[in-house]
Formats: structure tokens, sequence, C-alpha cells
């Protein structure tokens, strides 16, 4: 079994959960780990260099892959995917759904995702624009910016994952410290941030699933004509 982990806070308590899960010794020692972004992870799983991850949304609508109602929600605030306002638009190049999400939601300026982007909103929250804010003051629903996707082993993941999500998580103070000491972020700031992240996805969350899949789509359509109407413009 190999998974692949997103090597952001707003995964924390389900790496401490693997470390702990209630597993038998033989299968722990079989069961590897790779690190990654979300983009790095989308990759990795679509060549099946790992066999199972918590992927970015858009991706894990890919037929190759079996789902679970398990990801990264957040409702009405996430303070870790933001535009940087009055700057030229640029994609973050660890993200794949956040960099969609800007346009779907037209927001100009640099998108700037995970851990770094907790800290600069955390030093100076007017400069940026939270997406999952403007996605909820639009349409009053959460956020799923990740879910669970498999290619291999899926019934052994799925006991995994269906028990971590009903399981409230304890942090340990040391693991605290040592994220808070890497991240340059105090404690308090990690765990009011990590209040705002949830991992089950229910019926709302399945909507906005569909809402935003079906305007990702719509994006690319509407793209993909007015590429078709500069490549045949000529001038006369």
């Amino acid at each position: 079994m190999i998974f692949g982990k997103i090597d952001y806070l707003n995964l924390l308590p389900l790496h401490i959960y693997l470390k702990k899960m209630p597993l038998p010794t033989y299968v722990k020692r079989t069961t590897e780990y790779k690190k990654g972004v979300p983009r790095k992870l989308n990759e990795s799983l679509y060549f099946r260099r790992i066999d199972a991850a918590i992927i970015s949304s858009i991706e894990s609508y890919r037929k190759k892959y079996k789902t679970l109602n398990v990801g990264i929600c957040a409702n009405k605030k996430v303070k870790s995917v933001l535009i940087k306002k009055q700057t030229q638009n640029k994609e973050d190049n660890e993200s794949a759904t956040s960099n969609v999400l800007a346009k779907i939601l037209k927001q100009n300026g640099e998108v700037i995702i995970g851990d770094k982007a907790l800290k600069l909103y955390l030093q100076n929250q007017n400069a940026y624009i939270d997406l999952c804010e403007v996605w909820y003051e639009k349409f009053n629903l959460p956020f799923v910016f990740a879910r669970f996707s498999c290619i291999k082993n899926f019934s052994n993941y799925k006991k995994i994952m269906n028990c971590f999500v009903k399981n409230k998580i304890f942090i340990p103070q040391y693991i605290l410290c040592d994220y808070a000491k890497s991240r340059q972020l105090s404690q308090k700031d990690i765990k009011d941030y990590l209040q705002l992240i949830y991992y089950k996805i229910g019926a709302k969350e399945q909507f906005a699933l569909k809402k935003f899949n079906t305007m990702q789509k719509d994006l690319k359509v509407k793209n993909k004509k007015t590429s078709n109407l500069l490549t045949n413009f000529s001038f006369k």
C-alpha cells in the first residue's frame, strides 16, 4: 500500500491518525507514505506511482479513480487558499483546484495556497481574498478542495478512511510544537486553522463538488471557444 500525503497543515490530523491507526504490524510495515504538494500527488496517482491519495477535487472525477466521501472541506472561510490583491494574475504551481476556483469566481491576482498562504494571511489579512469565503458568499455552500481517490487496495483504504472521519484526532503537544516551528506559526494559529477544516463529505459538500465540476467544465468549453475564435480570426 502506497499512500500519497499532502504535506500541509490541513491534513495533519490524518497524518497523525495514519501513524497510530489500529492495524496489524505486518500491514504497517508494508505501507509506504509519499509526501508531496497537491499537483505532484495528482500526477503520481495518475501514473500509478502511488495507490491512493487525497487529490485535487477536479482531478478526482477521472473515471479511473474510486473515490470516498472523504476530503479536505471548509465552510465560509479557509485562510489558506488566497488571491493576493492588486497583483497580476498568477497561478500557484502547487495547486490545480484553487487556480480554477479563482477563474470561476472571477478573482484576479496571484493565487497562493497552503501553509505559506496561511502565514501570509495571518500577517495581513486585508491584503488577501479568501476564495472559500467568496465561494460561500456567492453560493451559500462549503467548498471541497480535495477528495480521497484510489486505484489500488480500495477496500483497505475504505476501512481506514471511514474510521478516520469518525474519530476526533488529538494532536500531541510535541507534534504541534514541531509544526509551529517549521511553519513559523503559533500553536494557537494552527489550532484555530484546523477548526476551519473538516473531512467528511456530506450532502451539501457533494452538491458543492458537482456544482464546481460543472462550472469548471463550462469554463473549459468557454476557453476553447475563445481560443478557436482567436485562431480563426485574421486581418484582411
